[in-house]
């Protein structure tokens, strides 16, 4: 089966994710379904910070929410977080992401094996890197579509 991609439209232009259910199964399946529902369409990057990730996937814009799903047991894995390497968000619990996500903009192996890596970008990351910085940026950025295909 060939490599299966999230492409999220953003204003600056398309991100395109390969997504690693090789790593990640139960992460990539709950990506793909809340997509697939327009779940993602029109959410915001509610926090971004210039030299380490950009995080969204809130359904409110706050950092606080989440999809009516319940949450995922972790599946940390050994892929470092590195420029382009998209993760999981989560609650101080291991086993509490829901729908957050954040890109990584540099280094953060900080964060190994802490988060579950789910995809990487393969194009389109300098869209990802022109998002408005801020927690919360003052003119967030929105994912206009996320479409898996």
């Amino acid at each position: 089966m060939p490599d299966q991609k999230l492409t999220l439209s953003l204003d600056s232009g398309d991100v395109v994710i390969t997504l690693r259910p090789d790593l990640a199964p139960n992460h990539v399946a709950r990506i793909t379904e809340l997509a697939q529902e327009g779940f993602y369409d029109g959410v915001k990057f509610h926090r971004v910070i210039g030299g380490f990730m950009a995080q969204g996937g809130c359904p409110n814009g706050t950092g606080m929410g989440g999809s009516s799903k319940p949450d995922l047991k972790q599946e940390f894995n050994d892929h470092s977080h590195q420029e382009g390497v998209c993760s999981m968000a989560r609650a101080a619990s291991h086993d509490s992401a829901n729908s957050q996500f954040f890109i990584c903009l540099d280094d953060a192996s900080f964060l190994d094996r802490q988060y579950t890596v789910w995809g990487v970008v393969e194009s389109g990351m300098e869209h990802v890197h022109a998002l408005p910085k801020g927690e919360p940026p003052a003119n967030p950025g929105v994912i206009k579509k996320a479409a898996v295909g």
